[in-house]
């Protein structure tokens, strides 16, 4: 086996490994004009990726949220 085929062997084998970051990943919409233009994945304050709202899974997160936002509010107006 040549060089760079144990070299691109060893970085299969790395990617495949799991994380040792154990923080949450969370998302957040960014927002512009009062309409959401992206949703960033973040891991901690690492940047992962940025999910178009208009996706199916951007409007998956949304969805969440906005359920989440309203039982949220509607726990503080009962008590």
């Amino acid at each position: 086996m040549s060089e760079n085929e144990s070299a691109i062997g060893e970085g299969a084998a790395k990617a495949t490994e799991p994380e040792a970051n154990t923080e949450e990943i969370t998302y957040h919409a960014v927002e512009k004009d009062g309409v959401v233009t992206a949703i960033w994945e973040m891991q901690g304050r690492k940047h992962l990726r940025t999910i178009d709202p208009r996706s199916r899974q951007g409007q998956d997160i949304l969805r969440l949220y906005t359920t989440e936002h309203h039982d949220e509010a509607g726990e503080a107006a009962a008590s």
